[in-house]
């Protein structure tokens, strides 16, 4: 006979367990200081299997966690086709790891290893949602920061009981906020004599009538740079014309930053701006009027916050002068932008704490990471 007290960890099966998964961080979390819920919604187009573009080259199952017939945490286990052409480990992930509930985490994890076990899988690392290209780690420092699209929020008690339950610190994502202001602009100028040594470097935004040609521009120039990157999963063309079609409502020209080298596309960033700027007091599930403000203030865009979620610089620069200058020029252009757009700081996120080149160049202007999200991993072999 079981105890009443007994957590139990079951597979999500149908369309009303799946929306329960989706918003069960909204029930565990309301009402905790500084959290603020994700729109269903969005949740929803990561999750779904029939509107994620992860599910064309992956597969998940996810699981729910109950103490006494209540959901009490939720994890989901995934393997990626394109991790698994990566040399090393054959290696699959878990992500989504929600609950207030300490003892609650060994059996969440168990689950994910145990399925991914059955599928020969060697390692497990996490959290990501659903890959590298989505919600990445477990927020071990910044809970009291104001929150900021696509990273994720967790209860300090989270990471240790990660680290309890066997899996080891893989390394750590820092999240840096960048204010757009004169001296922050200042901290980060470059002097016009260096400006002219680099050559002929130019800027533009996206170009409205040519989308889906710019889309594929970014997405080579990330997978370029990050290649051989820790963990980098490259982005695929569909995830990328998912990201543009999902930003359509919110995207402005001045948020697509590329930089050419003589005409040449050599270095990239896109800036989305914060959804929670505008929808934190709406809840997870805004009611008719509130969907209705949602949509009037994403019309006059008001938003105050940003954040950088794509940045690359082709590998060909790297062994050049131009090493540090493209980044350094792209954070120019994004500060000048602040002018153009309502935003007052500009979050550069998930830098990872070994990219010392970038780390350096970024505290200039921002000496402290305001943000740290953990990534774990364990192996499943002997």
């Amino acid at each position: 006979m079981s105890s009443p007290t007994q957590i139990t960890v079951t597979p999500v099966s149908g369309s009303r367990q799946l929306s329960l998964f989706i918003k069960l961080p909204r029930l565990l979390y309301d009402g905790l200081p500084s959290y603020v819920p994700s729109l269903d919604m969005e949740q929803r187009d990561i999750f779904s299997p029939t509107h994620a573009p992860f599910f064309e080259h992956g597969f998940a199952c996810y699981f729910l966690a109950w103490r006494n017939g209540k959901p009490i945490g939720r994890i989901s286990a995934q393997i990626d086709a394109l991790a698994l052409k990566q040399p090393g480990p054959r290696t699959g992930f878990f992500g989504a790891l929600d609950t207030l509930e300490p003892e609650c985490v060994a059996p969440l994890l168990e689950a994910a290893a145990q399925w991914l076990k059955l599928r020969k899988i060697e390692r497990i690392r996490g959290p990501w949602t659903l890959n590298s290209n989505g919600e990445s780690g477990i927020m071990v420092e910044g809970q009291d920061e104001p929150p900021m699209i696509g990273i994720p929020w967790h209860p300090k008690t989270l990471g240790p009981a990660v680290e309890a339950a066997g899996f080891k610190r893989a390394v750590d994502l820092l999240s840096y906020r960048m204010e757009t202001s004169p001296s922050a602009e200042r901290a980060n100028q470059i002097p016009a004599n260096i400006r002219q040594r680099l050559g002929a470097i130019t800027m533009r935004g996206l170009r409205k009538d040519k989308v889906n040609e710019d889309a594929e521009i970014l997405r080579e120039i990330y997978n370029d740079a990050w290649s051989d990157t820790w963990g980098n999963i490259p982005l695929t063309q569909d995830e990328v014309k998912s990201l543009l079609k999902a930003l359509k409502p919110i995207l402005r020209p001045e948020q697509y930053v590329l930089a050419e080298v003589a005409g040449e596309p050599a270095a990239i960033a896109l800036v989305i701006p914060n959804m929670f700027d505008i929808s934190g007091d709406l809840g997870g599930a805004p009611s008719p009027l509130g969907w209705l403000k949602l949509a009037s203030r994403v019309v006059s865009h008001d938003f105050r916050s940003a954040r950088v979620v794509l940045l690359g610089v082709r590998k060909k620069y790297l062994a050049t002068a131009l090493r540090a200058m493209l980044p350094a020029l792209i954070i120019d252009e994004l500060m000048k932008r602040g002018h153009v757009l309502p935003y007052r700081s500009i979050e550069l996120g998930w830098v990872l704490e070994t990219h010392e080149g970038l780390r350096k160049l970024i505290e200039r202007i921002s000496p402290t990471p305001y943000k740290r999200h953990r990534m774990y991993e364990k192996l499943l072999t002997e």
